[in-house]
């Protein structure tokens, strides 16, 4: 039996499988896995990595994935994509595992704008709706879509898209202010523990990458528990509101998926991926929250796969793990990558020849433990470095062209420059 709980992202590919993944891979409880129909970022980051999954729509996927979740003793399934959480949800009592999504008409409502509205008409924050386009401005936007794909103002009847199908869209009133986010966690009794606002400020590709936490006023808190109350969750949750003219927030849309930006909540301290595995696991729950506000701007990251192998690394020290005075925290990532892969860690250096102290010494005076390289060599300025290079096995960084130039010339290995570190970064937790 496993004493850890073992957690399955799926699809592992989408954005926010990264945030589940980075809120996840740390905690020591759990064993974790993704796993991708289609392979995207996931094989990058998720060291358990499961690809070749049956597409939802195909016959033989329930048994696929029941057979994964037998084959790795997985307790809870975290789906990622609003299609799949609504089909994980109507199969619930045919997969094997724990489900962490809200029961199947709340996925429903969650994944229909229009049956949202319909369920929150009654209520001043649900917007205004429209059966036809007549009236302007108005936003509209598919009923079943996600990150503002094919979202669009109409503020005249020129801007009508040519052969829209109205039936698949929501019309809604035009809302100009302020936009949020709410991130939610409601415990395994349906109590609703958290309620995170957080700003988007700015946008791309329909996906906030920039945003900052915020108070949750009465009015959020309201809304929050107006949908709790309405709909059942388990663990977490998120709905996006707009001020309208009169700074009314008023609903955009409802989810019960993660969003990729509550890293923001877990940068306050609220881990609602780990949080929502307890409850899923029939765990209680507390919140603890840091009141602080906290900014986050989000780009694309560069993450490398190389058809090279290496058990031997050489490293230069001055310029290298060393920086203007400083230690270079990329190579030290990498070294302890090292150590921990078990890998021979060989520092090559000139620095004796160049410095009053010795390669021991300038370490030393950084906190740097010379007991992370299994062998030191200090050589002086007339002795190539290649020449006490072991080539079998072995990759050469130094920021010399010079010195890349001469090793690459006279052993074939693989050379790298200070930049070219992030090429041998292992993300895989």
């Amino acid at each position: 039996m496993n004493s850890k709980i073992g957690v399955l992202i799926f699809p592992a590919g989408e954005i926010n499988s990264v945030e589940l993944h980075d809120a996840l891979s740390t905690c020591v409880n759990l064993r974790l896995y993704g796993a991708s129909s289609v392979d995207r970022h996931g094989e990058y980051i998720f060291k358990n990595y499961i690809s070749g999954v049956p597409y939802i729509r195909e016959s033989n996927f329930l048994s696929e994935f029941n057979r994964i979740i037998k084959r790795h003793h997985i307790d809870v399934v975290i789906p990622t994509h609003d299609d799949i959480a609504l089909f994980l949800a109507k199969e619930r009592e045919h997969i094997k595992a724990k489900v962490l999504t809200a029961d199947y008409k709340t996925a429903l409502v969650c994944r229909d704008k229009k049956e949202t509205y319909e369920l929150f008409s009654e209520y001043p924050f649900c917007p205004k709706t429209y059966e036809t386009l007549k009236e302007f401005p108005v936003f509209i936007k598919p009923r079943k879509g996600q990150g503002s794909v094919n979202a669009k103002c109409i503020s005249c009847a020129e801007d009508i898209p040519p052969g829209i199908c109205l039936p698949e869209y929501t019309i809604c009133e035009y809302l100009p202010g302020h936009e949020m986010t709410v991130d939610c966690f409601t415990s395994r009794d349906g109590k609703l523990q958290a309620v995170l606002p957080r700003s988007r400020q700015r946008i791309f590709g329909g996906i906030s990458v920039r945003g900052q936490t915020e108070a949750a006023t009465g009015e959020i808190r309201k809304i929050a528990e107006t949908i709790n109350s309405k709909l059942s969750f388990l663990g977490l949750w998120y709905f996006q509101i707009r001020q309208d003219q009169e700074g009314n927030y008023k609903l955009l849309e409802i989810s019960a998926r993660c969003a990729g930006s509550m890293c923001l909540s877990r940068g306050r301290g609220v881990n609602l991926p780990l949080l929502s595995v307890y409850a899923a696991m029939g765990k209680d729950t507390e919140i603890l929250e840091n009141h602080y506000r906290l900014t986050v701007d989000r780009t694309l990251i560069s993450r490398y796969k190389g058809d090279f192998e290496y058990n031997r690394v050489y490293i230069d020290l001055d310029d290298t793990v060393l920086i203007n005075g400083r230690v270079n925290l990329q190579s030290i990532q990498f070294i302890y990558q090292c150590v921990n892969e078990k890998k021979q860690i060989i520092l090559l250096t000139r620095h004796k020849a160049d410095h009053a102290d010795s390669a021991v010494d300038a370490l030393q005076k950084h906190r740097i433990s010379a007991g992370l390289f299994d062998e030191i060599i200090e050589i002086p300025f007339d002795i190539p470095k290649y020449t006490v290079i072991q080539p079998d096995g072995a990759i050469f960084i130094d920021n010399a062209f010079a010195e890349r130039k001469s090793v690459y010339k006279h052993l074939g290995i693989p050379v790298f420059d200070v930049d070219g570190i992030e090429v041998l970064l292992d993300w895989r937790t």
